[in-house]
């Protein structure tokens, strides 16, 4: 699949978009949305709270190893019993080893599994057996695979059971609660998704999210979104071709409270950055501008992180999306601009940082567009960032002020310069910016630097530039990279300081 190019000024083939979704699934597994999730309260009307209250965080996990061990053996003699009363004992007894599974910060998962239980769950999870009975079950297979790896792995016996009691004939809260344990599970690795894919889990949970509304929905976006998340493309697309996914997407993005809106915009994350076709349909679908209206509007950090990321993967995708969405002059583009500006004022560094690489696709096509954000209020802050904002920022800026300099350009030639704006942002102090990331020791920020160096000497007026990158201590920092490792590096560097710094250098 070829990517756009996304830093246009150094005609670097930029393959962040489907990398950035590997990459954003690993932080939202550690920060703001878990790809793995406890489930503590109950679902629908089958919570027991008061069971539950007296959980116990600080309780020795050896006494609850014990008593875990002592539950799952419960369980097999209630499952072996046949007697009056059978069905109330198999509850109870689950409700027991659920409660010690929900109890701690660190359930007692690997004692559990030690104990033999999950063929006991299997078996709990068979059709015919009461609601509750499957509710319960589905609630321990929830909290197992919301522990280690290969604790995870451990529901591969469970998942055609779990998946198939995601159909019609099931009631609401089992089916939440099975499509709550398969999220766990496809957020662990590609293995596992593979495994959920080839037992056809992705139809009954795309169609779980088409309804309007309800926690059920909630549930099954966010376990789509584990489920797409790649490395390989062909999960997403395949999602998107499934009638009344992409009518359901523009719904909840319009109509939905913040939380499912959320779930639903990780979704549009995964199929913008892996799927072209998904890119295609949800441009075509007035994604792009409900997206818009979502960022303007809303203050809240685990909505605008994804809405964030969903814009600048779609305006990456094709050549053309930028130029027909974002179209200069357009209210939508504007409102875009607007959002986005307040994004970089934002006090949350993610904020900023996502902000920027959208800003930065953005400039990486029309000459409209640069325009656009060189006469927005996004120029001052870009300028402030570069200079102040950690460096993580500071490089997704780079891009951003970068790609506003140059003309896009076919081929591997040296792009063309934009010379009011190139001489605009030196005026306004960003080189010193740029010498700091030739200075470091990221390979990707070094080329960014080196590569606006160029731009700055080969395109200032009056032949400027070199004195410009020489008063900055631009040829001290050029110069480290004269016996580099690499390869392309050393040769960039050098051949600047060669054309620009050779033995006529200041004697005019």
């Amino acid at each position: 699949m070829q990517e756009r190019k996304k830093d246009a000024f150094g005609n670097v083939a930029a393959q962040r978009r489907r990398q950035s979704a590997v990459t954003v699934g690993k932080e939202r597994r550690e920060a703001l949305v878990r790809a793995k999730r406890l489930c503590r309260a109950g679902i629908g009307g089958y919570d027991d709270t008061e069971l539950d209250s007296s959980m116990m965080l600080d309780e020795e996990q050896s006494v609850l190893e014990a008593q875990t061990s002592t539950a799952v053996e419960g369980l097999k003699t209630a499952i072996a019993y046949q007697g009056k009363g059978a069905v109330h004992k198999r509850i109870a007894a689950l409700q027991e080893l659920r409660r010690l599974l929900s109890r701690s910060e660190f359930p007692p998962i690997e004692a559990a599994l030690k104990a033999g239980v999950m063929p006991v769950l299997v078996q709990c999870l068979s059709f015919g057996s009461p609601d509750e009975q499957l509710l319960e079950a589905a609630w321990c297979l929830t909290n197992i695979a919301a522990g280690k790896p290969e604790e995870t792995k451990s529901l591969l016996p469970a998942l055609p059971l779990l998946i198939a009691h995601l159909g019609d004939k099931s009631s609401s809260p089992v089916a939440e609660q099975c499509t709550w344990a398969l999220g766990n599970v496809g957020g662990e690795d590609e293995e596992l998704r593979n495994v959920l894919l080839s037992q056809g889990a992705l139809l009954p949970l795309a169609r779980m999210m088409l309804p309007d509304k309800g926690s059920t929905v909630r549930t099954a976006a966010w376990a789509l979104s584990n489920l797409i998340k790649g490395p390989n493309p062909r999960a997403a697309t395949e999602l998107i071709r499934i009638d009344g996914v992409l009518d359901a997407i523009v719904r909840h993005l319009r109509k939905a409270d913040e939380e499912l809106a959320t779930e639903v915009a990780w979704v549009v994350v995964y199929l913008s950055a892996l799927s072209n076709l998904g890119t295609s349909m949800m441009v075509k679908g007035n994604v792009v501008q409900l997206l818009v209206e979502r960022l303007a509007s809303s203050d809240s950090l685990q909505l605008l992180i994804p809405v964030l990321r969903s814009l600048g993967n779609l305006v990456a995708g094709e050549g053309q999306t930028t130029s027909s969405v974002l179209v200069a002059g357009n209210e939508v583009t504007g409102h875009a601009i607007a959002a986005l500006v307040k994004c970089l004022k934002s006090e949350h560094r993610v904020l900023k940082k996502e902000s920027a690489w959208v800003l930065s696709n953005i400039a990486a096509g029309s000459i409209e567009h640069k325009k656009l954000i060189y006469y927005s209020e996004a120029v001052p802050v870009l300028l402030h960032l570069l200079s102040t904002a950690p460096f993580d920022i500071r490089k997704e800026v780079a891009y951003v002020l970068g790609n506003l300099c140059v003309a896009v350009t076919e081929g591997s030639g040296k792009p063309a310069l934009i010379v009011e704006h190139l001489v605009s942002l030196v005026g306004g102090g960003c080189l010193s910016g740029f010498v700091e990331l030739v200075r470091s020791a990221d390979v990707e920020a070094a080329r960014l630097g080196i590569q606006f160096l160029e731009l700055v000497m080969r395109g200032m007026p009056n032949n400027e530039g070199p004195k410009l990158v020489e008063m900055e201590d631009g040829i001290e920092a050029l110069e480290r990279f004269q016996f580099h490792e690499n390869e392309e590096l050393r040769f960039m560097a050098n051949t600047l300081v060669d054309t620009y710094f050779g033995e006529d250098y200041g004697l005019e």
